[in-house]
């Protein structure tokens, strides 16, 4: 998401950096690139004028800080207005404090409704302990029903079915059914049309006037740009909808819904899609989200994806074996398996604050990290162990196994020898450094987490292909 702005934004700022003082020409030019950047982001006309109008403000009535250069303040004003275009802070979702949460999903037909309400009910059951319960109240797409059931029994969430073709009678005896088997949070699914049209807002009416929901969320699609926007603010017209989910991402998407539908609206983004399995659903936090698009990386965030992946017992364990060098490479297997649960590894090096602007020119193809696991698993259980027992014979046969040139598993002992040593060095922090925090302490411990020696491999290897391509 937000790559190409990310990208610009990278530019101007740096720029700017380095100037000892920052001059009405300089907040002119700055203004108007970063006003350009935002249109082609697909962000409103309206709301590009606004920010930078307001980021112009601030910095010609800012007072220099002591011990920061100017164009350090500018990129800061920069920072705190992007954050508060996108909401101030993350927005929890409203949950009741007697009966069961009531969530209506509402938006246009193809948005993700349907997928976004199994997301969250995952979430609810997993992360929040919360016993979710699924109204299918979308009687006019013959697939939606269906679609929720499937994705409800791969949750072991239950889902209830319309009632006489009606949806207001569905939603009615759905919550009344959610009641009896003392489930604390109903996820209604509504539904949509191809464009908004005047007997499907009556009828979302009806509804939120029977069930009183607590939360209204609206799913956006965010592949549709202005078009979401335009769509976000007739359904907040009419239903005063709560929140936004922003959907598809993961997706060939310019990103400016995102900064608009907040702006237009009022309502901020409560979560965000990233991907088609049930667990791509993320709470939406402004200010992490600022600091990506201003190359400032997502620490918080790519320390809690570890913590999701990584028990605390073992990774004690595995930082125990680093400090004392007995890290092996059925040690190193086990990180580049874990690597793989967390995501693509482009998205995870971005997160790590300095660098994203690093990886335009390199082709992090995650085939590299496949490759070098295939390496590993043509080893036996004792090259593994013992990596120095590894000859030229050995390495051979190692790279018959995995298909590979013997030079590639010279290449991955040789990152391996330079990992073990920086891990001693670090007294065994590396990925797992800092995970004898309890969950939830992510912001009091903000270590990057990620597996450099890996990543650099990855990288490395890249470069080396882009190196080949240039000459």
């Amino acid at each position: 998401m937000l790559d190409a702005l990310q990208e610009r934004f990278d530019g101007i700022l740096r720029s700017l950096k380095g100037q000892a003082k920052i001059s009405g020409s300089n907040i002119e030019d700055a203004t108007r690139e970063i006003r350009r950047a935002l249109l082609e982001a697909d962000v409103s006309v309206q709301v590009a004028r606004d920010f930078v109008a307001r980021v112009a403000e601030e910095a010609r009535g800012a007072e220099v800080l002591k011990g920061v250069l100017p164009g350090q303040q500018f990129v800061k004003i920069v920072h705190d207005q992007l954050v508060e275009l996108l909401g101030g802070q993350n927005a929890p979702l409203v949950l009741a404090t007697g009966g069961p949460t009531v969530i209506m999903m509402v938006g246009l037909q193809g948005s993700g409704k349907t997928t976004s309400a199994a997301k969250l009910a995952k979430l609810l059951k997993g992360k929040m302990g919360r016993r979710p319960f699924l109204v299918a109240a979308d009687i006019y797409r013959p697939a939606a029903v269906e679609q929720l059931a499937v994705l409800g029994r791969d949750l072991g969430v239950p889902v209830f079915r319309p009632v006489d073709n009606d949806a207001l009678k569905t939603a009615r005896l759905g919550l009344a059914e959610a009641q009896s088997g003392h489930f604390d949070t109903v996820i209604l699914d509504t539904a949509g049309r191809l464009h908004i049209d005047e007997g499907m807002m009556q009828e979302l009416e009806r509804i939120r006037a029977e069930l009183n929901p607590h939360e209204i969320l609206f799913v956006a699609d965010s592949m549709i740009g202005q078009d979401a926007v335009r769509a976000a603010r007739d359904f907040h017209q009419r239903l005063a909808f709560t929140g936004v989910v922003l959907t598809k991402l993961d997706g060939d998407t310019r990103g400016g819904a995102a900064m608009s539908i907040r702006a237009v609206t009022g309502a901020p983004v409560k979560f965000t899609g990233t991907g088609e399995k049930l667990d791509a659903l993320e709470p939406f936090h402004p200010e992490r989200l600022a600091q990506r698009i201003l190359g400032m990386g997502d620490v918080v965030g790519l320390v809690e994806k570890v913590q999701e992946q990584v028990e605390r017992q073992d990774a004690e364990r595995m930082a125990s074996r680093m400090a004392r060098a007995e890290f092996d490479l059925e040690d190193f297997l086990s990180q580049l398996q874990m690597i793989k649960r967390l995501g693509p590894l482009e998205g995870l090096l971005k997160m790590i604050p300095g660098v994203g602007s690093k990886l335009k020119d390199l082709d992090l193809d995650s085939r590299h990290l496949v490759r070098t696991e295939a390496i590993i698993q043509s080893m036996t259980l004792r090259e593994r162990q013992q990596p120095a027992i590894i000859n030229g014979s050995r390495k051979s046969r190692i790279a018959r196994g995995a298909g590979v040139k013997e030079n590639d598993v010279g290449l991955l002992l040789h990152q391996y020898e330079q990992m073990k040593g920086m891990m001693k060095q670090m007294g065994g922090m590396g990925m797992f450094g800092g995970m004898g925090a309890r969950r939830g302490e992510a912001e009091a411990h903000p270590l990057p987490q990620v597996n450099a020696a890996s990543a650099g491999f990855a990288a490395k290897r890249a470069q080396k292909k882009t190196g080949k391509k240039k000459r």
